[in-house]
């Protein structure tokens, strides 16, 4: 990743600074020298494409620890507890609040604090009082500590929010189905990969009966409760290869790979049954839903998607109206 490479150069580039302008590099220049090299060659693996290549997360573990154990380093050679590069332990830090979450960053921030108290123990001139260093390690890291659990769990509401954002893309948020759009990609992906190994599949249009009777006699939240009840029945009663949206109003699609004629015949049983027999309490009433579903199989019924479309709205209709029949069952 371009910021990972951006803080660690930043912090290479701080340490080399701040070594350069204090000279302590004139106090120990092999071992400075030798840390330096090391890190810029450390920096340099974590870019090539065969350090884990195949382990993203496991691999900006080690770069975050790495800098930790960098900057702990330079903090030694640097005034030990007196470094004025303390704040340097924030870059990884806030790293791993942000890619790899609070328990990653909150046990860097851990081991910061216990090296910290062994620079202030390490310190020449410092009141060796235990209850002076605990003082002034707390002093020292605290900030460092709030601003990494700040940090992450800022991180934590943006994972959130984005989890939530691409939920809402892609799924229906009354019924938790897919949404119309996604579903009609799935639905292209799936068409294209059967033309090519020649296997069926078929396509359900559901359409729930009366539901604007519903929506009159009881409420629109009645009718929100009879979709989310048919949307329930859909899921119970599909494979869990199959996928289901809600594409309109009142209408469901579900798209049945690998399914021929016979076993749609048999999902659409099943659907049937489930959502009849689930009942709905609406103001201390007991109704029951049905719906009107329509079947198209590829290839049998036609090769193209939108005709398979047509033909399947086309009996999801033509069963609508048979069911408004005389005789017919009522839906409600």
């Amino acid at each position: 990743m371009r910021s990972i490479r951006s803080i660690e150069i930043l912090c290479l580039a701080l340490a080399a600074l701040v070594l350069v302008w204090s000279s302590s590099i004139g106090a120990h220049p092999w071992a400075l020298v030798s840390l330096l090299g090391v890190f810029a060659a450390t920096i340099l693996a974590f870019r090539s494409r065969r350090f884990l290549p195949n382990l993203g997360r496991v691999r900006m573990q080690v770069e975050s620890w790495a800098m930790v154990a960098f900057v702990s380093a330079v903090l030694w050679f640097t005034g030990r507890a007196d470094s004025p590069l303390v704040n340097l332990y924030l870059l990884p830090l806030i790293l791993s609040a942000f890619a790899l979450g609070r328990a990653t960053a909150m046990a860097q921030v851990g081991a910061a604090i216990a090296v910290y108290a062994g620079l202030v123990v390490a310190t020449p001139g410092l009141d060796p009082a235990w209850l002076a260093m605990a003082a002034r390690t707390v002093g020292v890291m605290a900030p460092i500590l709030l601003v990494a659990y700040l940090t992450s769990t800022l991180a934590a509401d943006v994972t959130e929010a984005r989890d939530r954002i691409e939920r809402l893309a892609h799924d229906d948020p009354l019924t938790g189905l897919l949404n119309a759009r996604t579903f009609e990609a799935i639905w292209d992906h799936e068409h294209r990969s059967r033309e090519r190994d020649h296997r069926p599949y078929s396509v359900l249009f559901v359409d729930v009966n009366q539901l604007d009777r519903i929506n009159e006699e009881f409420g629109r939240e009645a009718g929100d409760a009879a979709l989310t009840m048919v949307a329930r029945c859909l899921q119970r009663s599909i494979r869990t290869s199959d996928r289901a949206a809600r594409c309109g109003a009142d209408e469901f699609a579900v798209l049945l790979p690998g399914a021929p004629p016979e076993v749609a015949g048999t999902i659409v049983s099943r659907i049937r049954h489930n959502v009849f027999k689930t009942t709905l309490d609406l103001r201390s009433r007991m109704i029951r839903c049905s719906v009107s579903i329509g079947v198209a199989s590829y290839p049998q019924d036609a090769r193209e998607l939108r005709e398979l479309q047509s033909l399947a709205e086309h009996r999801m209709y033509r069963d609508k109206e048979l069911r408004r029949s005389p005789g017919a069952e009522a839906p409600v």
